[in-house]
C-alpha cells in the first residue's frame, strides 16, 4: 500500500499544479457555483469519459487524463463548497484556496488509505472503465441527493460521494499511467 500512497500523492500534485495555475488565471471565480452546477461540471466530464471509452474516433485532442483531473479538482471545489458555502463573489485568493484544496484532499486521502486496507486494494483489478461507471453511479446519487434537498434516511451524504469520485478518478489515472 504504500506504492499506492506515493501513486496517489504524484496524481494529486499534478492535479493540484492545475488548480493553482487555474487560481492565477481566473481567481475564485468557481466560488459562486452551487453544488448542483458543480456537480453537473463533474457529469460532463465523466459522461466524456466514457465517450472517449466507447467510441473510436475523437474530435477534440483531449484525452481521458485531462477529463479525470477535471472531476478531481471539480469535486475537491464541491467539497470547499459543502463547508464554505456559496458566495456572491469570489472570496478566495490562491494561498488560502490552495489551503482549502490540500485539508480536502489529507481526508479524502486517509479515507482511501482506510478503504484501500479494508479491501485489500481491489481497485487494481478493476478496468478504468468500470472506475468511470462507479463514478457516474456516484454523481447519479449526489443528483438525486441534491433534488432531496441534502437529506438522506440510510445513505451517506453528498460529502462522501465527491471524496469516492476523486478516489476512482486517482485509482483511474494510476491506471493509465501504468499502461503508459
Amino acid at each position: 500500500m504504500q506504492n499506492t500512497s506515493k501513486e496517489y500523492d504524484v496524481v494529486i500534485a499534478r492535479c493540484r499544479t492545475l488548480f493553482v495555475n487555474k487560481m492565477g488565471d481566473y481567481g475564485s471565480a468557481w466560488r459562486i457555483l452551487r453544488l448542483p452546477s458543480l456537480t453537473d461540471q463533474i457529469f460532463i466530464k465523466a459522461q466524456r469519459i466514457r465517450s472517449l471509452q466507447q467510441n473510436a474516433v475523437r474530435k477534440v485532442d483531449e484525452g481521458e487524463v485531462s477529463e479525470f483531473i477535471g472531476i478531481i479538482n471539480y469535486s475537491l471545489m464541491a467539497l470547499i463548497q459543502l463547508e464554505k458555502g456559496v458566495v456572491e463573489q469570489p472570496d478566495l485568493n490562491t494561498e488560502e484556496a490552495a489551503k482549502l484544496y490540500d485539508e480536502k484532499i489529507a481526508v479524502t486521502k486517509q479515507l482511501m488509505l482506510d478503504k484501500n486496507h479494508d479491501y485489500g486494494e481491489a481497485w487494481r483489478d478493476m478496468r478504468v472503465s468500470s472506475l468511470t461507471d462507479l463514478i457516474l453511479q456516484k454523481l447519479l446519487r449526489v443528483k438525486q441527493i441534491e433534488n432531496n434537498a441534502g437529506k438522506t434516511i440510510v445513505s451517506e451524504g453528498i460529502d462522501a460521494n465527491y471524496q469516492d469520485m476523486i478516489n476512482y478518478a486517482i485509482f483511474a489515472m494510476i491506471h493509465l499511467d501504468e499502461s503508459k
